[in-house]
């Protein structure tokens, strides 16, 4: 969450308390479980019992969850807190309620609906009053390759004259390029930043984390530290996509079948479309989706081109644009994941034939192979669909960033997004 700067206190005016994490945290424990909590105390004091006393410690259990969910995904970029508010409610209430089902113990469903009503209420609340109103104000030491930092237009970039400690104020961090050759100075002034307790950016990690992306020029040149992302994660995560697809399949199951039945009504051709895909390791694999083109045009002489999605591409179906913008040709992909193949989340795997010609022009493409392929992935929510070599090219920033961020919570953040994509049809073709 972004703290406001001395400045912005002063234009938000009395309302710059509501930023205070503690206030936050304190306001929404005050409203989403003590208000249903002595709502029930005092309207029917009758009906209090176990099962009220329950549901209080149900609400204060979701909203530190909740809270502490927010803390971990909103430092990612691209993200606002009014993205994560209602998932994250939703899903630590969620957990809340399972515990519930599977113990059978009772609780008063009144107030634990009212506390996640309450719960997601003062977060937007505190949203539209102040936070959508914060923007960073950071100090620049003026010194080494900043360019394509200060071209960010998401933060107020102020660049400091001389290396003063009566400069720091007003600040939410200060920036400067290590790798920069920095005078004395600088360097002591950086040091009495710290001291003071404000943030000092590197500026390559910086620029990182304003624009989702890690740009590369050279595998051989980057800040990745190991080339390999967390294994123990990477393990965890193979099991969990495996269970959860398990679990959903039933649920998908009916769109499944409708979605096969309105392909076959509408132009009577194959309902899968299966295509040589490159998976894991370089390894390939063949990924199965909903057929959205017409099956005569699919037999283009040009392999590669034929690989390739043009926007408003006249291939389509009338169906098949349907299923593309909701996302549903992906849905029996979860055959894939079960065979370990694939993920939920992670870099989308890209046609044979593609990957061949990718790797000609990228030769650091392939890195991309290091995880999972996924159904859904960090480029595809930022970035949307692509296919010629430049468009590839930055969409591979994507992809280093999500390997190097390898992590649930970034996962988590992509699934927030890709419900966000399903409703808005971004990025499809």
């Amino acid at each position: 969450m972004l703290q406001p700067s001395p400045r912005q206190k002063q234009q938000l005016g009395r309302r710059f308390w509501l930023t205070r994490r503690r206030v936050q945290l304190l306001g929404a424990l005050t409203i989403a479980a003590m208000v249903p909590f002595f709502g029930r105390l005092l309207l029917t004091p009758e009906l209090v019992d176990a099962a009220t006393t329950n549901a209080l410690a149900a609400n204060v259990i979701a909203v530190v969850l909740a809270f502490w969910m927010r803390l971990s995904i909103e430092p990612y970029p691209g993200i606002r807190s009014s993205y994560v508010i209602l998932p994250t409610a939703a899903a630590a209430h969620g957990m809340v309620l399972a515990f519930f089902f599977f113990t059978r113990l009772p609780y008063d469903r009144f107030a634990f609906l009212a506390g996640f009503l309450l719960h997601v209420l003062w977060f937007y609340l505190i949203y539209f009053l102040v936070q959508r109103r914060v923007r960073l104000r950071i100090g620049v030491v003026p010194i080494g390759e900043l360019g394509k930092l200060l071209a960010i237009e998401a933060v107020n970039w102020v660049e400091l004259e001389q290396p003063r400690a009566d400069q720091l104020r007003g600040f939410d961090a200060i920036v400067a390029d290590f790798g920069a050759d920095l005078p004395p100075g600088w360097e002591a002034f950086l040091a009495d930043a710290a001291l003071a307790g404000i943030i000092v950016y590197q500026a390559k990690p910086l620029e990182e984390s304003l624009t989702g992306r890690v740009r590369i020029d050279h595998l051989s040149e980057n800040s990745f530290g190991s080339l390999l992302p967390a294994r123990g994660y990477f393990h965890l995560k193979s099991a969990l996509d495996w269970i959860a697809a398990l679990v959903t399949l039933p649920v998908l199951l009916p769109v499944m079948v409708f979605a096969a039945l309105a392909i076959l009504i509408d132009d009577g051709g194959p309902i899968f479309f299966r295509q040589a895909r490159i998976g894991h390791r370089g390894k390939s694999f063949k990924v199965t989706k909903f057929r959205t083109m017409r099956v005569s045009d699919n037999l283009a002489t040009d392999a590669r081109r034929a690989a390739m999605t043009g926007t408003l591409d006249p291939r389509i179906t009338r169906v098949g644009a349907f299923l593309r913008k909701s996302r549903i040709d992906e849905l029996p992909q979860i055959f894939n994941i079960l065979a370990n193949e694939m993920s939920w989340i992670g870099p989308r795997p890209e046609a044979a034939v593609l990957s061949q010609w990718y790797v000609g022009e990228l030769p650091f493409y392939r890195y991309r192979h290091v995880v999972k392929p996924g159904i859904s992935g960090w480029a595809q929510v930022n970035q949307g669909h692509v296919a010629e070599v430049a468009e590839v090219h930055e969409k591979l920033h994507y992809d280093f960033y999500y390997i190097k961020y390898f992590s649930p919570w970034l996962d988590l953040l992509i699934v927030f997004k890709t419900l966000k994509t399903m409703l808005s049809g971004f990025g499809a073709r």
